[in-house]
């Protein structure tokens, strides 16, 4: 079994044997890491590392910011292209809903590996947010195809983008969330500080 370390000030587990001077992750020299022993049960860490739910997340985040844009363009721009962008944005717009769905089952997966639960507060926000998006963007799956409702299409998206910048803030505050079990706690309540810093 691989020997792990871990950056003491940031967090960052690697394989020991691929450190270098100073950690990959914020640059703080070598010394300050300590021997690390995952406590993920195995099952856990194959099932995360696939990195299902960011891969999904990433298509439906592209589609929420293209739509608005190409719905712009295809009005703004009429004569270029014309044919080409409404085929563009009508492709998007009905991949879009089947991104989202992806998306929040990918995201499920990753709460219940991750926390044994979907019922934690953000989790249960993500969840409100997702269900918000995902509504929106079956009400532009319908209209947006029909030319003559541009404020409409337009409304639609732009609140799907807003919706999707939201749920991308509250899932970015669950980035650095340490699994369960996986950093071994100490006991003690003194908080240490690191080398250099003490005074």
């Amino acid at each position: 079994m691989k020997e792990l370390v871990r950056c003491r000030p940031c967090g960052f587990v690697m394989d020991a044997d691929k450190l270098g001077d100073v950690c990959p992750a914020c640059g703080m020299p070598r010394k300050v890491f300590e021997p690390y022993r995952e406590k993920v049960s195995r099952k856990r860490l194959l099932l995360l590392n696939f990195d299902l739910h960011p891969i999904a997340i990433h298509l439906s985040q592209a589609l929420v910011i293209a739509i608005p844009l190409l719905v712009i363009i295809t009005n703004l721009f009429k004569q270029f292209q014309p044919e080409v962008l409404k085929n563009v944005l009508i492709f998007s717009v009905f991949v879009f809903p089947f991104t989202l769905i992806l998306a929040i089952i990918t995201g499920a997966i990753d709460g219940l590996t991750r926390f044994k639960t979907l019922a934690t507060p953000i989790l249960r926000v993500k969840i409100i947010f997702s269900l918000i998006i995902l509504s929106l963007s079956v009400a532009l799956f319908f209209i947006a195809p029909q030319g003559n409702l541009y404020v409409l299409t337009i409304g639609l998206s732009i609140l799907s983008l807003g919706a999707g910048i939201q749920l991308g803030l509250w899932g970015k505050k669950l980035v650095n969330v340490i699994l369960p079990g996986s950093y071994p706690q100490k006991k003690s309540s003194k908080v240490t500080q690191p080398e250099g810093e003490k005074g």
